[in-house]
């Protein structure tokens, strides 16, 4: 599918009840009754707290493509761009029918209810179910496994999103998507259904190169059989982690959630065409690895005392979960030269003091919207 033609179908079909950060059960249970004449519901399971987790089933291909997202509860962005995804294929739109007669989705949009309510990456007995795959003590990962045994999927996509502080290389460019094939051993082989997943990320690189160049990373494969996407993986599944990542001044990740959706709908649209055997892989090594050389806000040349000299000030942003709102807290990070940082923000304190809200030396940990540079109020907000 063509740039233009993506772009377009997401302009005309992004949901527009799902918006910010903050994305739950009760925000998607509206948008699966308008569904349920089109696509297949079901309830398969429940969360420690008996909140209900749900399935969407579309498509009579046979090719199986098995998708979860919030697995970490707080990260719901790939959630907004399935629903974005759903409303497109429920239309009346023909382009599309090729995929779902090709292709039959299984998509279970917040598997960690629990975790979306409180907007933690945990679930409520504070487990990270990505490090639950082996053992599978908690009620959302055994639903997870039994979907994956009973689907038995030709491909899985682990819906994830990632921290501002990831670079795309070591270089100032965000990682706004990222992506991994993740590996099935220790020895981190380049396996056949990993040449699968490589294959289907270039394609899906391919296209955001268009739209957001040198903004596109993978994340390191050291193997973990505990995560979940590395035991899919082991099991000779093809299997693709997606990271929703930060787009300049885009912390409501309404944007990202554009290229996730292109993303996926790329990604369909070659599997529904093509018979993927992973011979066109390679060029999923020129993706450059994650980088962490990201702050939030970086204020350069600032003096902190009398006695030193200028340096630098990192701000890293805090979410938290206020009133039903995911709200933003600048909190200073690091206090240092940053020549090996950059900020989605930068500003230039030009060697004056930087004082706290107490007209106070700044110090580590310090959480304001504001500090005191040159006598006057600073937002660290402000875009």
């Amino acid at each position: 599918m063509k740039v233009e033609a993506i772009q377009s179908l997401f302009s005309k079909f992004k949901e527009g009840k799902l918006y910010h950060r903050y994305i739950t059960n009760n925000h998607i249970e509206p948008l699966l009754k308008n569904l349920e004449d089109s696509v297949t519901i079901n309830i398969i399971g429940e969360s420690v707290l008996k909140q209900s987790i749900y399935s969407i089933t579309l498509g009579s291909g046979t090719k199986k493509i098995l998708m979860w997202s919030q697995m970490h509860g707080n990260e719901s962005t790939t959630t907004k761009a399935l629903f974005d995804l759903l409303n497109t294929f429920v239309s009346a739109d023909a382009s599309l029918n090729h995929i779902l007669e090709a292709c039959t989705l299984y998509i279970i949009p917040i598997l960690n209810p629990d975790g979306a309510n409180a907007f933690t990456r945990v679930n409520a007995n504070n487990v990270d179910l990505n490090r639950d795959a082996q053992l599978r003590t908690q009620p959302e990962s055994k639903v997870l496994r039994a979907v994956f045994e009973d689907f038995n999927p030709d491909f899985c996509y682990n819906l994830h999103g990632q921290r501002t502080i990831f670079s795309a290389g070591q270089t100032n460019k965000p990682a706004t998507v990222s992506f991994l094939a993740p590996a099935q051993d220790d020895a981190c082989t380049v396996t056949s259904n990993r040449k699968i997943a490589m294959e289907v990320i270039s394609k899906m690189n391919d296209v955001l190169q268009q739209v957001i160049p040198n903004q596109v990373g993978v994340y390191d494969d050291a193997f973990n059989l505990n995560c979940v996407g590395d035991t899919f993986q082991s099991e000779n599944t093809p299997t693709m982690l997606f990271e929703a990542g930060h787009y300049a001044n885009d912390y409501e990740r309404e944007q990202t959630r554009k290229y996730i959706y292109m993303s996926y709908l790329t990604s369909l649209d070659y599997i529904s065409k093509v018979n993927v055997d992973g011979s066109l892989y390679k060029s999923y090594f020129n993706i450059p690895e994650n980088g962490t050389c990201f702050l939030d806000v970086i204020i350069r040349n600032a003096k902190i005392d009398s006695n030193s000299d200028v340096t630098d000030i990192g701000i890293q942003f805090q979410e938290r979960l206020v009133d039903g709102k995911v709200t933003f807290v600048p909190k200073i990070d690091k206090i240092e030269r940053l020549d090996l940082y950059y900020g989605h923000r930068e500003i230039d304190a030009n060697g004056h003091f930087v004082l706290d809200a107490d007209l106070t030396p700044i110090k580590l940990n310090y959480e304001n919207d504001f500090v005191i540079m040159d006598n006057k109020k600073t937002s660290l907000l402000s875009k």
